[in-house]
């Protein structure tokens, strides 16, 4: 009986494993093949001490068991230069061996790196510009830009095989990760922040894309297709998103970027040129600042007493507070799941414009703070004075 359910276990164990894609082992583009490569290259290295390690331990385990009498008995033996040798010479070794591919290949796999080859035997050819895609992570869901294409598309990816892609990635909330496995690692999107990505995939097919970082109860939904085509398929896939596309601008944007799940592919051909742009810094709404625009009075020192009235232009949360909302913490449109609590779901960045109140604080209980008592406006803070130096009668407060 203990022999049919070992067997039906491994059998269940086979068939669980057979189900898996292994598609990171067996990857599309040179970039994730390299980066397959030193996964393996690290695992046969760090195998070469694992192996025999586990072989001696059982070994030594069965050799000298309490029942075999023939076994060397020496209580007193401690030390051996050789055995010494041995045991650290090869570790260090294969550190070292580890350490100088693992730096060589930061530098190679560098994500912000412009290719210099479309596969092992094929270098990049002189005068070959990248394909330049500009991706925004949205709860939850997926928007990428196509420059020089003039369109745009909600969570459908597609490029021609064999030409480099330049990824510029942002979010309009909070962090997210963008992952096709097939085509390179995961890569990083921030909000107010832009990081990059270059690659090419180089096997025509339809490949998996998604989220690799949580980002609220959307998430394992925000996934993608990612087409890999060739020129003229490209070409076809281009003019379809311009022919069934809308337009996409700064108020179809606010509305699109709202938390929603389980979104259908869309397409845009009538596109904002500069609406990344003020994605990434963060200034879609009417009469917020650009992040840029706030990082240049910064580096010119500030803006003196000008600065209060960006005060309000620089607010980025509580989107869409003042909204109503059919549910509460629910998704937009209805998820199909109860409320939890009286918070909108996700983190919601908005900049207010300048016209809107600046929000004042709810006063609080004078006891929560024993001892600490408010400021009147437009009087300056008093100092307490310190032991040895004057107070403000004149009097010294030290002995």
């Amino acid at each position: 009986m203990k022999s049919i359910l070992r067997i039906s276990a491994l059998l269940l164990a086979v068939m669980l494993l057979s189900s898996c894609d292994w598609v990171v082992m067996s990857p599309a583009g040179d970039i994730a093949v390299q980066q397959r490569d030193l996964i393996v290259l690290s695992t046969v290295l760090m195998l070469l001490i694992i192996v025999p390690v586990i072989f001696l331990t059982f070994f030594f385990a069965w050799k000298y068991r309490e029942s075999n009498k023939d076994a060397e008995y020496a209580p007193e033996w401690h030390h051996s230069t050789r055995l010494e040798l041995v045991i650290w010479s090869a570790p260090l070794a294969i550190i070292l061996v580890l350490g100088t591919v693992t730096w060589i290949a930061t530098h190679k796999l560098d994500p912000y790196r412009p290719l210099d080859r479309i596969d092992a035997n094929t270098p990049l050819a002189e005068g070959v510009e990248p394909l330049v895609v500009e991706v925004v992570a949205i709860d939850w869901k997926w928007l990428f830009f196509y420059p020089e294409q003039g369109i745009a598309t909600i969570n459908e990816l597609a490029a021609p095989v064999n030409t480099p892609i330049q990824f510029k990635l942002t979010s309009s909330s909070i962090m997210n990760s963008f992952f096709v496995p097939a085509l390179a690692g995961q890569i990083y999107a921030m909000p107010g922040m832009q990081t990059q990505l270059n690659a090419v995939i180089n096997k025509e097919g339809v490949y998996k894309g998604f989220s690799g970082n949580f980002s609220g109860d959307g998430f394992s939904h925000m996934h993608f297709n990612f087409h890999g085509l060739s020129q003229d398929g490209f070409d076809a896939w281009v003019e379809k998103a311009r022919a069934e596309g809308v337009a996409l601008g700064r108020e179809e944007y606010l509305v699109l970027e709202r938390p929603s799940e389980r979104e259908p592919v869309r397409y845009f051909n009538d596109v904002d040129p500069a609406l990344y742009e003020a994605i990434l810094n963060m200034c879609v709404a009417p009469g917020s600042m650009c992040v840029h625009e706030m990082a240049h009075i910064d580096r010119s020192g500030g803006g003196g007493v000008d600065s209060q009235e960006n005060y309000a232009r620089l607010r980025y949360d509580n989107r869409h507070a003042d909204e109503p909302s059919a549910a509460p913490a629910a998704t937009f449109p209805e998820a199909g799941r109860e409320a939890r609590g009286d918070e909108p779901q996700g983190h919601q960045p908005r900049a207010v414009s300048p016209e809107e109140e600046t929000p004042v604080p709810t006063p609080t209980n004078e006891d929560d703070d024993e001892g600490v008592k408010p400021i009147p406006p437009g009087q300056a803070p008093q100092q307490e004075g310190a032991p040895g130096k004057p107070d403000n009668d004149g009097g010294r407060t030290g002995r």
